[in-house]
C-alpha cells in the first residue's frame, strides 16, 4: 500500500535559532499494538482498547470484547478521513515511534510537545469499570515508556478511569508515580455523573495532591452519552457539535460549579474545541452570576476571573480573529498553540508556517502575545519552573 506522507518531506528548521523552546500543546500519539498485545494484564487482553487488522485488511475498533462500526485509521492520518484503502498499520511512524516523533518536532520547527492519546480518547465507552481501570493502566504504562525516551521533549497525560471514582483515584496516584504530568479524560458525562459531583471532589484532591494538571479533550467516534449523540447520527452533525458544545459544557460545570473555588490550585486545560465560543461563554456566566448567583453558591470568584487565573484553552492555525478577541479580553495568559498531529485535519506537515502566518493577520501582535502562546503559558499549564 502506498504511504500516505513521507515524514521527511517538511521543511526542515531543525537548525534555526529560537530565543525560547516551542510548544505543541495539543498534539496526539496513535497506539501501537503492543498496548493490547504487551502492556495489557492477561485477564484484559481481550477486553481493553483495541484495533484490530483482520485477515482481508480491513479494520475494527474493539471494546470489551465486541466489534465496533467506528473507522478509527482514516481520522488518524493527515488528509485522510475520505480514505477507504487504509488500516492501523498505515499510521505515521511518528504517532507511535518517539525517536521519529523528536525529528518531527525538530523538522517542523518545534522543541516540546504535549501528547494525548487517539484510540483512547474512547475510553469512555468502557462500561465495566474494572476493564476500564485495566485499560487506563496499559496505556498510561505504554505513554510512560514513550516519554521516557526524553521527558524534556515530551508531556504526556495519562487517561483517568472516571467510571469508578476508586479506580479513577488510584490510578491517578499511579499517574503521578509514573512521571506524567497530568490526567485526561472525555468532558461527557461517566455514568450521569457531573463534574461537581461530590464524587468528583476525591478526583480534584487527588490531582492537587499529586501536583497533576487536568487536560480535558473529546472526540468524536465515541457511544457515551453527549449533546452530538441525543440529536445527530450524520459524523458531519457530530463532529461539528462534539468538541465545542462539550467543553462548554465542561467549562460550565466546573466553573459554576465550584469546583475551581474549592481548589483553587488545580489547573485545566480545555483542548482542541477553537477558541471563539469563550468569550461569549465566560460573559455569559459572569451576567448569570450577577442575576442568578444564588442558584450557585459553590461560586464565589466571577467566573472570567476563575478562568484566567486556572484555566487554559488551545487555539489552532487560522484562529488569529478569535485569538484577538482572547487578547481584548484579557485572556492572552490562558491560550495555548496545538497541531494536533496526526489526526485527519491536523496542520501537518508545515504546521508553525501556518500559525506563523495566522499571528501575522493579528493586528498589533506584538512578540510578547507570540511567546506566550507559544511558551510561557504551556510551561504555566503543565508547572515547569
Amino acid at each position: 500500500m502506498a504511504v500516505v506522507i513521507d515524514e521527511t518531506d517538511r521543511v526542515d528548521r531543525s537548525d534555526e535559532q529560537r530565543d525560547y523552546p516551542l510548544f505543541d500543546a495539543d498534539a496526539h500519539i496513535c497506539e501501537p499494538p503492543a498496548v493490547w498485545t504487551d502492556y495489557v494484564e492477561e485477564k484484559y487482553k481481550d477486553l481493553i482498547l483495541q484495533v484490530r487488522v483482520e485477515a482481508d485488511g480491513t479494520e475494527a475498533l474493539w471494546i470489551e470484547g465486541e466489534r465496533n462500526d467506528v473507522t478509527i485509521t482514516q481520522a488518524c492520518v493527515p488528509g485522510a478521513y475520505s480514505r477507504t484503502d487504509l488500516n492501523w498499520d498505515d499510521i505515521l511512524q511518528g504517532s507511535f515511534d518517539p525517536a521519529t516523533r523528536i525529528d518531527v518536532l525538530g523538522q517542523e520547527g518545534l522543541d516540546q510537545a504535549v501528547v494525548f492519546p487517539s484510540v483512547h480518547l474512547l475510553s469512555g465507552d468502557i462500561v465495566d469499570a474494572k476493564v476500564a481501570a485495566a485499560n487506563a493502566r496499559a496505556y498510561n504504562n505504554w505513554i510512560a515508556d514513550f516519554v521516557g525516551h526524553d521527558r524534556d521533549r515530551l508531556h504526556a497525560v495519562g487517561v483517568c478511569p472516571l467510571q469508578d471514582v476508586d479506580e479513577a483515584v488510584t490510578e491517578i496516584e499511579r499517574i503521578a508515580g509514573l512521571g506524567l504530568t497530568g490526567i485526561t479524560f472525555r468532558p461527557e458525562r461517566y455514568n450521569g455523573m457531573a463534574l461537581y459531583d461530590d464524587e468528583m471532589d476525591r478526583v480534584w484532591s487527588a490531582c492537587e495532591a499529586s501536583g497533576l494538571v487536568i487536560g480535558i479533550h473529546g472526540s468524536f467516534g465515541s457511544r457515551m452519552q453527549s449533546l452530538a449523540k441525543t440529536r445527530y447520527r450524520n459524523p458531519f452533525f457530530v463532529h461539528m457539535v462534539c468538541h465545542p458544545f462539550e467543553q462548554m459544557a465542561a467549562v460550565l460545570d466546573i466553573i459554576a460549579g465550584g469546583v475551581l473555588d474549592q481548589h483553587r490550585t488545580l489547573r485545566i486545560g480545555f483542548f482542541e474545541s477553537g477558541l471563539g465560543w469563550l468569550p461569549y461563554w465566560l460573559n455569559r456566566m459572569d451576567e448569570h452570576k450577577e442575576s442568578m448567583g444564588s442558584k450557585v453558591p459553590a461560586l464565589t470568584r466571577e467566573p472570567t476571573e476563575i478562568f484566567r487565573e486556572q484555566c487554559f484553552i488551545t487555539m489552532e492555525s487560522d484562529e488569529g480573529a478569535a485569538f484577538a478577541q482572547l487578547v481584548e479580553a484579557g485572556l492572552e495568559d490562558n491560550v495555548m498553540w496545538g497541531s494536533d498531529y496526526p489526526h485527519y485535519d491536523c496542520t501537518y506537515p508545515n504546521a508553525r508556517g501556518e500559525l506563523d502566518e495566522t499571528f501575522a493577520q493579528v493586528p498589533g501582535l506584538n512578540p510578547e502575545l507570540r511567546r506566550k502562546v507559544m511558551h510561557d503559558n504551556p510551561r504555566r499549564f503543565l508547572g515547569l519552573s
